[in-house]
């Protein structure tokens, strides 16, 4: 699950009804989303307050005892790769070994500017960061990190091959049905192509219910009735993915201070997912 850790309305206690929720019906992951300067590129989306998510998490670790705890996505350009590896391993090392980091190069400019990053760089800054984060990993005991998996995010090309080359997974976000069964064949040959095994697929997608069935051949994995929101799990699953993550933020700000329609949607999926397993 993709908890909102932005906008009017998110404090300390809703965000810890949302991990206790997620924990209670069985979800088995609980993210959040990663920016450091509000500017107005990123207020325009996602407005602050806006909680970051390293502290969050760790917060977060405290109120939960079973649900991994992770990114989606940590911008990897804005730290430096060195107090990133840092605070990963310690976050991972107190919350008992539950971290998933998931990342990405970002986009938003005005916010690269605020931090002093240069834009252009940031693909080349987030392949050279990754590689320092996961040498740090293997040659310093002190970390004391226990294969932390890295999800690298991206839906273009340049994503896909750096999933392939730096990652532990592939993780889409918000993407059409059709579009990630396509996506999944061109993953396969990008990694033929490297002569490197595929990463695992783990992709985000919408969480929204509808009360009648979407015929948009455009509808976002997610969107729709509940028996669409499964149906799309159901294909997710047949192409190999074995973690989804559900993301309830559609841009209607009234929601977040409201999620308890988002945690009637996520119950009924825990209901089917139940039931599938009981067969």
């Amino acid at each position: 699950m993709n908890v909102p850790n932005f906008a009017p309305g998110t404090d300390p206690d809703v965000l810890r009804r949302w991990a206790q929720t997620v924990e209670g019906l069985g979800f088995d992951l609980l993210m959040v989303s990663d920016h450091i300067a509000v500017t107005p590129d990123v207020a325009e989306q996602y407005p602050a307050p806006f909680y970051e998510p390293f502290t969050t998490l760790s917060w977060l670790a405290g109120v939960t005892s079973r649900v991994r705890l992770g990114t989606t996505v940590l911008i990897v350009p804005y730290r430096h790769p060195l107090l990133t590896a840092r605070m990963a391993a310690n976050l991972n090392r107190l919350s008992g070994g539950r971290l998933v980091l998931g990342v990405g190069v970002g986009w938003a400019r005005q916010e690269f500017e605020a931090l002093g990053v240069p834009f252009r760089q940031r693909g080349a800054l987030t392949d050279e960061y990754l590689r320092t984060m996961r040498a740090a990993w293997r040659d310093t005991e002190d970390y004391d990190t226990d294969a932390i998996p890295i999800w690298v995010g991206g839906n273009s090309e340049a994503g896909m091959r750096r999933a392939v080359l730096l990652g532990d997974a592939w993780h889409p976000l918000r993407v059409t049905p059709g579009r990630l069964a396509e996506a999944v064949g061109r993953l396969t040959a990008i990694a033929d192509e490297l002569g490197r095994p595929a990463p695992a697929l783990v992709p985000r997608i919408a969480l929204q219910e509808t009360r009648e069935p979407i015929a948009d051949p455009d509808r976002l994995a997610g969107v729709g009735t509940i028996d669409q929101i499964v149906a799309d799990l159901d294909q997710l699953r047949v192409l190999g993915a074995e973690t989804v993550v559900l993301d309830p933020f559609n841009g209607d700000l009234t929601e977040i201070r409201q999620p308890e329609r988002a945690w009637r949607t996520l119950a009924a999926v825990a209901a089917h997912h139940a039931t599938q397993e009981d067969r």
